[in-house]
């Protein structure tokens, strides 16, 4: 009589991972996943608020040159800086908070329109500001972030 062995030994362990296995490793991956998202977007609303802020002085810095240059007058928007001789800006950066190529805000005003704010919508998307009794005034709740000559931006 011949045995015959089959490739089925009990003995050689079998590759592969059950299912509750891999129901494991997919419940860490979720609970991973969970924990940073939130975090992320805290770090991205952060380098945006650090981006407005720079670009913010930036314009700033332009309006005032365009003050010195063009008879003590502030521009009247800030597409103006684009077309100002001397070349100041060749083109005004983008509001981060805002819609695709919404520039930032820029408002004249206060005693013989000698003062100015330039703000972003800030992270909650709803941000304004104008120029009242020759001060800033932020005029939809306080998320804008703005530079001016009349005052300066404490938040955030």
């Amino acid at each position: 009589m011949i045995l015959r062995t089959t490739n089925h030994d009990l003995r050689t362990p079998k590759h592969g991972f059950t299912l509750i296995e891999l129901l494991i490793v997919i419940a860490i991956i979720s609970i991973l996943v969970g924990i940073t998202l939130p975090r992320f977007r805290g770090m991205q609303e952060e380098g945006n608020i650090a981006e407005s802020k720079a670009e913010l002085r930036t314009l700033q810095t332009a309006v005032e040159s365009y003050y010195i240059h063009n008879n003590s007058t502030y521009p009247s928007d800030l597409s103006s800086l684009t077309s100002a001789t001397p070349n100041i800006v060749s083109s005004v950066p983008p509001d981060p908070f805002a819609a695709v190529n919404t520039t930032y805000g820029y408002v004249r005003g206060g005693t013989n329109n000698k003062y100015y704010v330039i703000y972003s919508i800030g992270a909650a998307g709803t941000g304004s500001a104008t120029i009242t009794s020759d001060a800033v005034v932020e005029t939809n709740g306080t998320s804008c972030i703005y530079a001016s000559n009349a005052g300066q931006d404490t938040q955030p």
